[in-house]
């Protein structure tokens, strides 16, 4: 599928992405996170939201605390990944602003306010979108513009790792995302995403087609799933390697849920031809 790019951004700088929201990217550039972790300021009368603070880092503190002349009035998070909830604690103790995260934030992090799907916070709806973590969470604007997190970036596709992560959550959150109405996404790393429905189609489907092909390379020969990660991703990177390898286990957890494979001691075989047989069957009432 084809990825959005962008050139590298003004580092230290708060950039105007849109009227009233400003974006400072965190110096943390990857090959997992591109040009670093996004940091929004959204300004009203009151003072500035900070959404995602960015990873543990002073000098992001700095700058973020330099752009917003220390008025935040609150704090939130997409979801509590290092990167995005590292320099939280450290924003708060500056400015007193409360955090705002997901109910069931992961540990060590817990939430001043802690939100739920359906909650509204600085004008925004909470939309739960787990699947790349179980505590991601969008904010979704009335005028259609969408915090989108690690969810949807258009930069890449997203890393769905277990145990935190889950295939089966993620597709269901991407198929509730695609019935929004929603046509701009500012994402977690990378440029914003305009039209953003016809992009989640290609996620939907490249998922899809990943899927059958674990279950293909599976009925060839039992392998682990770093095998199995060897042999559908040309990627030479160790680092995508062990990403690779992350959704090739979450493909996994999902294709066994549904009995497509099962596990036997550390290696995984299909067992499409049974499933395919026994889903006949179901259609035909037996």
């Amino acid at each position: 599928m084809p990825y959005l790019k962008e050139p590298e951004p003004l580092r230290r700088k708060s950039e105007v992405v849109v009227p009233g929201i400003r974006r400072i990217v965190a110096n943390n550039p990857s090959v997992m996170t591109y040009h670093g972790t996004n940091t929004y300021l959204i300004d009203d009368e009151q003072g500035t939201t900070v959404l995602d603070p960015g990873p543990l880092d002073e000098a992001h503190l700095h700058d973020v605390l330099e752009a917003v002349s220390g008025r935040v009035t609150r704090i939130l998070l997409t979801h509590t990944h290092s990167d995005h909830v590292g320099n939280a604690a450290a924003l708060r103790q500056a400015t007193g602003a409360p955090i705002y995260s997901h109910v069931i934030s992961a540990e060590p992090h817990r939430p001043d306010v802690p939100l739920s799907a359906g909650d509204t916070v600085a004008g925004m709806t909470v939309v739960h979108t787990p699947g790349h973590a179980a505590d991601h969470v969008c904010f979704a604007r009335g005028d259609g513009l969408l915090f989108s997190g690690d969810h949807v970036m258009g930069w890449s596709s997203t890393v769905v790792g277990p145990p935190h992560g889950n295939m089966k959550d993620y597709l269901e959150s991407l198929r509730a995302l695609r019935q929004r109405s929603d046509r701009l996404y500012l994402p977690g790393h990378g440029p914003a995403l305009p039209d953003p429905h016809p992009y989640i189609d290609d996620l939907l489907r490249h998922r899809i087609d990943r899927e059958t092909e674990i279950v293909a390379t599976l009925r060839k020969r039992p392998m682990s799933p770093t095998d199995v990660a060897r042999h559908l991703y040309a990627k030479l990177d160790p680092t995508l390697s062990r990403a690779a390898e992350r959704n090739v286990l979450s493909h996994l957890d999902k294709l066994a849920a549904e009995g497509r494979v099962e596990q036997i001691g550390e290696l995984w075989r299909s067992v499409e031809d049974e499933w395919e047989s026994g889903s006949s069957m179901e259609r035909r009432g037996f």
